[in-house]
């Protein structure tokens, strides 16, 4: 009597697999709603903000009021009054 010939171990489909979703090429399998590119679009939106809040930060900072600001909160930790 011979062996029976045994199955091979396959792993379940995953759920995207069974909606017609591809996580590689965008919504559809199709291609379809592919985001090529976007990722690239949203580092340079992310880059613009953050050098826009740099540029308002270092125009705050070096503004009269805050400079004296924080002349004065040093100038009171080094002399020791409260």
């Amino acid at each position: 009597m011979s062996p029976s010939p045994r199955r091979p171990f396959r792993l379940p489909r995953p759920p995207w697999s069974r909606a017609g979703l591809c996580p590689v090429r965008g919504v559809g399998a199709a291609g379809r709603g592919s985001d090529e590119g976007m990722t690239t679009a949203e580092y340079a939106v992310g880059t613009l903000a953050a050098v826009g809040f740099a540029g308002l930060l270092i125009k705050v900072l070096t503004s009269v009021a805050v400079l004296a600001l924080l002349e004065d909160l040093v100038r009171r930790a080094l002399s020791g009054t409260p």
